[in-house]
């Protein structure tokens, strides 16, 4: 319901105050049930569950104790999953660590979190483990040893796990989520998923927080995680299955990725809902997916990582694509309020933009190291609410009269030529209306007046890109003032995504000097 300073999500009672204990109920109530497939071998959950105490076990015996941290080296696999429920297990909290991963982040991550121990699902084969000072604990080597008993599970107020930001704006942090906020994010976006299909593949990085979704909802849901090499495994994708899958996540880039393919993805085969986030969604981008996805349910999904994955979401279907500059985000998750505010943290009057500020049940419980308060994590009552947590998301929105929220871009998007500004959501989709231009991204050079770079990607082959990157220039010079033309406009091959899913604009400039 829309209140003049916040919109709010239903209130809700959740159940189980862990996804732990989602879990063990599954192994209890259907141990046969497949809850991890992995190329074709099948883990149940009575396995799953039976896995996860031999390893909360061998962490206890190698000195982890509740509250502490351990890193996870997080390939895709049922060990890892079952490691992490380990770790939750224990009252512990499991720090991912992507594989591919530059060594620098990884040593970052080891040395912001602090970890009691390091967990691998074999991995020590491959050479890439780092070097740590903590003892580590092989999954596969522990395959074959008892279970113990059951142990007491975690509270709703520990910590389950610690994911660090990708560090773009500066060093990276770490993001401590509460077993409460996951609990309540997983069951409201199981009810917004649905209960139909067979669960949901898994191919996105496990270091950051973007393909939590598809590991643990279809998991509280009792329904399987399908692991996923990575993006160029089509037929683990989209292939024929004898049952869609309940969702498929991925973000507006992953999209476009695969929407130039020789054999472009038949969504409407593959899945019941596409689930977009991670970026602004362009309603370009459903038009252009067409009959691929008639009667396939999308969801936009919107959430910073400090607020336990996602937080918003809007759903519709290609039938009634909004007739916005982006798709909405739509309204809060359960027991979560959405607050559009001004610099001073004022409510600003629907249909002007503002701050997005997000408080309740979603809201992490801050960053790792820091204590109370601070320039993000601010009091509610700040805002006029009750005392608790929010947290300012610097993503400027606006409440459409239809009571759904409007994401516009970053407040640090906002760019200043000769006196004018612009939302680079607002640029971007005048770029994408131009005819041939298939994606785009851009390159930001800040001054005492910012100069914008233009990649795009043609549509198709072109011998022609000097003279192609001109008529782009143009159009865009017919639409926008002429301080907000790009200074330059480059045609490259593809836009690179980079292992989160997002555009590495850094790696697409390489490849365009190429």
């Amino acid at each position: 319901m829309a209140h003049t300073s916040f919109i709010s999500g239903a209130v809700r009672r959740v159940e189980a105050d862990s996804v732990v204990r989602m879990v063990r109920e599954h192994a209890v109530l259907r141990p046969d049930a497949v809850a991890v497939e992995s190329a074709g071998s099948y883990v149940t959950y009575g396995q799953l569950w039976h896995r996860a105490l031999v390893v909360a076990a061998a962490l206890a015996e190698a000195g982890v104790a509740p509250g502490d941290r351990v890193a996870l080296w997080a390939d895709r696999t049922a060990g890892t999953t079952a490691a992490a429920l380990a770790v939750m297990a224990l009252g512990a909290a499991y720090v991912p660590i992507d594989p591919a991963h530059p060594g620098e982040r990884t040593a970052a991550v080891l040395a912001g979190s602090a970890p009691a121990a390091l967990v691998h699902d074999g991995a020590a084969a491959t050479g890439l483990l780092p070097a740590v000072d903590v003892p580590v604990v092989d999954v596969r080597a522990l395959a074959d040893a008892a279970a113990p008993p059951q142990r007491s599970l975690p509270a709703a107020e520990d910590i389950a796990y610690v994911v660090f930001t990708s560090g773009s704006t500066g060093t990276p942090k770490g993001v401590m989520v509460a077993h409460g906020s996951l609990a309540n994010y997983v069951s409201w976006c199981g009810e917004l998923v649905g209960g139909a299909g067979s669960g949901s593949p898994l191919f996105g990085s496990l270091g950051f927080d973007l393909a939590m979704t598809s590991l643990w909802v279809p998991l509280s849901q009792g329904r399987r995680v399908v692991t996923v090499a990575g993006l160029h495994d089509q037929g683990a994708l989209f292939g024929a299955r004898d049952e869609p899958y309940t969702f498929i996540k991925m973000t507006p880039s992953h999209a476009r990725f695969f929407d130039v393919l020789a054999e472009p993805p038949r969504y409407d085969l593959a899945t019941r809902l596409l689930m977009f986030g991670g970026e602004g969604l362009d309603p370009a981008l459903i038009t252009a997916l067409g009959p691929r996805v008639d009667g396939v349910r999308l969801v936009n999904h919107y959430g910073p990582t400090e607020t336990t994955i996602g937080c918003c979401a809007y759903r519709f279907d290609n039938t009634r694509v909004p007739a916005t500059p982006t798709v909405p985000i739509g309204t809060p998750a359960w027991n979560t309020r959405a607050y559009v505010v001004d610099e001073q943290l004022r409510p600003v009057p629907p249909g002007s933009p503002g701050e997005l500020v997000v408080a309740g049940r979603a809201v992490a419980a801050g960053y790792l190291g820091d204590q109370g308060f601070g320039a993000k994590f601010i009091d509610e009552r700040d805002l006029g609410g009750e005392p608790g947590r929010a947290y300012r998301t610097g993503d400027m929105v606006e409440l459409l009269p239809e009571g759904a929220l409007l994401y516009l871009g970053r407040g640090d998007d906002q760019l200043k030529v000769n006196g004018h500004r612009v939302e680079l959501g607002e640029l971007r989709h005048h770029v994408l209306a131009v005819p041939g231009v298939a994606d785009a991204a851009f390159d930001i050079t800040r001054g005492p007046v910012d100069s914008l770079e233009l990649f795009v990607r043609p549509s198709g082959p072109r011998t022609d890109g000097a003279q192609f990157a001109e008529v782009v220039r143009k159009s865009l010079a017919a639409a926008l003032p002429s301080a907000l033309v790009p200074q330059s406009v480059r045609v490259v091959r593809e836009i690179v995504v980079n292992a989160n899913g997002k555009c590495d604009v850094a790696a697409t400039r390489r490849q365009a000097e190429e």
